[in-house]
């Protein structure tokens, strides 16, 4: 398995050439094997909003708490609403990166619960800096909202990574540098930036995660995946110095991330994250991925979970406890593609529980192999063990890189409600690099409604993207976007590949009917899928898994 990328730079075009090339014995194993009506006429009328400033704000919901107009008092609105009412700052971003080793950093703990405390590890070449932490959301437009600053901070430089022998994992034996208190920050995504005194700039990423998902949309942060592609001290899941022959077979959390410190952050959650905190009557929790590991019971009575636009590596629990909030009535949006399609474990590292995540993307070669199959860490789809991701999330991943036209199969869903979309109507860029399709050689979930078939060419063969939406007897409903793009949309006019602020409307404006009706509760209640393969006749099998 090999796969490299070439992501643009904050603010820039998303990008990427990347490949995957599947194993081929997957196929050949499975084979023998109500959204209320006032809450739905304020979706109808709710506008498409700017993610980049300059449009009006989406309609608040009715009957939503707090959306009493101007006379509203801020103690009565939902999380996150009055928080996203307080002054934000347009200061929270990289205006000077300078070298690598100029300024940066990590912290101890991927996510603390409001008020812990986390040490944070800092090496720079300046003789001092200073620390700010933003909390990301809406805020105005402005997209963030300072919550503390350090004072000046003796400045250092740090030990040298360290790799160790055999699975090249990358580690920063530093020293802690200071301790953090998250008192008076409220559950979400942050970005501490880091400041040098030379004007060098990072990012550190932080998630103060909710107590509680009872009741409450649950922005899933990816921390493992973001760690995968982490090349810091030269070498990542998918590289090394000498390429993919020398990739890492583990990475560790201690250490910084490469590039701003929050590239895949700010590609792929951080649009979303602002949207959803700018759509009324939707009550938001943050967990990360880890979080979902350590904790079974964390999302139980979730009202949904949304994974954010790059969601591809997971533990054996983590999809456990997806497949148990699902089976719970817990709805779930992947705004990606791609997702869950690689098998990961964790262990401790010395800095704590779950800090070091392996993935040898080969079963030969991992030693749990022959011993315990199940752990073995190669794709989910491929054996010994195979369990793919479309048991899950409906679509199965295909190929890569393609960029192509997203087309609407059928306007008529509710999730399109508003757009003004037709069948047919087609946006350029949107789909890519990285897609799903639904499969019918391999098991998902029916009924099954195809709501988006995009034909493409990838690698020489013609084949489809598809945007999927299930629902299951717990009453939950799962939505796919099938394409990479989705959240990327979201950027315009920052994400490139000719996508347009009409696939930024669209988009914009099928993710908020998403949130606003999961979350009511089970969408499949109000909104059961009904099964229009019979129409699509989505092709069986795929020539990128020799069938």
């Amino acid at each position: 398995m090999t796969k490299s990328s070439a992501w643009a730079g904050a603010g820039g075009a998303l990008g990427g050439s990347i490949r995957k090339v599947e194993g081929r014995s997957f196929i050949a194993a499975v084979a023998a094997a109500r959204l209320v009506a006032a809450v739905l006429a304020a979706v109808l009328v709710t506008g498409g909003c700017s993610m980049l400033g300059g449009h009006s704000s989406p309609a608040p919901a009715a009957g939503a708490a707090g959306a009493g107009g101007a006379g509203g008092h801020r103690a009565a609105l939902r999380f996150p609403a009055a928080e996203n009412r307080k002054k934000g700052t347009r200061d929270w971003k990289l205006t000077q990166l300078g070298a690598q080793d100029a300024v940066e950093g990590f912290a101890d703990h991927v996510s603390v619960l409001p008020g812990q405390s986390f040490r944070l590890y800092v090496s720079t070449t300046s003789a001092s800096f200073r620390v700010q932490a933003f909390r990301m959301g809406w805020y105005h437009g402005t997209r963030a909202r300072q919550v503390w600053k350090s004072g000046r901070e003796a400045g250092h430089v740090q030990a040298a990574p360290r790799v160790r022998p055999g699975t090249r994992m990358v580690t920063a034996p530093w020293q802690p540098s200071l301790t953090v208190s998250t008192r008076g920050w409220p559950p979400g995504a942050y970005l501490l930036r880091l400041d040098a005194v030379s004007g060098a700039q990072r990012y550190v990423p932080i998630t103060v995660r909710s107590p509680s998902t009872a009741g409450k949309v649950v922005m899933l942060l990816g921390v493992t995946t973001w760690q995968a592609y982490n090349r810091w001290g030269g070498y990542s899941l998918y590289d090394g110095p000498g390429g993919i022959s020398d990739r890492a077979h583990a990475d560790s959390f201690d250490r910084p991330y490469n590039g701003s410190g929050a590239d895949q952050f700010l590609y792929f959650n951080e649009p979303p994250i602002a949207l959803a905190e700018h759509t009324p009557g939707v009550p938001l929790a943050y967990e990360t991925d880890i979080d979902i590991a350590q904790d079974p019971g964390l999302l139980r009575g979730a009202r949904a979970v949304i994974s954010l636009g790059h969601d591809e590596y997971y533990s054996a629990s983590m999809r456990r406890a997806l497949l148990g909030a699902r089976n719970g009535g817990t709805n779930l949006a992947f705004l990606g593609a791609n997702a869950m399609y690689r098998h990961i474990r964790l262990a401790p590292s010395p800095l704590g529980r779950d800090r070091i995540e392996i993935c040898y993307k080969d079963a030969a070669i991992d030693p749990m192999y022959g011993t315990d199959n199940a752990a073995t860490t190669q794709n989910w789809r491929d054996p010994p063990d195979p369990r793919p991701e479309s048991v899950i999330t409906g679509v199965f991943y295909e190929c890569n890189p393609v960029s192509a036209a997203y087309v609407v199969y059928d306007p008529k869903n509710w999730i399109f409600a508003g757009t003004g979309v037709r069948k047919g109507t087609s946006f350029p860029g949107l789909v890519g690099p990285e897609y799903d399709r639904v499969n019918p050689a391999v098991p998902f979930p029916k009924p099954l409604e195809v709501l988006a078939h995009s034909p493409l060419v990838c690698a020489g063969v013609p084949t489809y993207s598809d945007s999927a939406y299930y629902t299951v007897p717990s009453g939950a409903g799962v939505f796919a976007s099938g394409t990479m793009r989705w959240v990327c949309a979201m950027r315009v006019p920052h994400c490139g590949h000719g996508v347009n602020g009409a696939a930024r409307a669209f988009v914009d404006r099928a993710t908020q009917n998403l949130l606003r009706a999961f979350a009511v509760g089970p969408a499949g209640r109000a909104h059961p899928a009904r099964s229009n393969l019979a129409k699509v006749k989505p092709v069986r099998g795929s020539p990128y898994e020799g069938t």
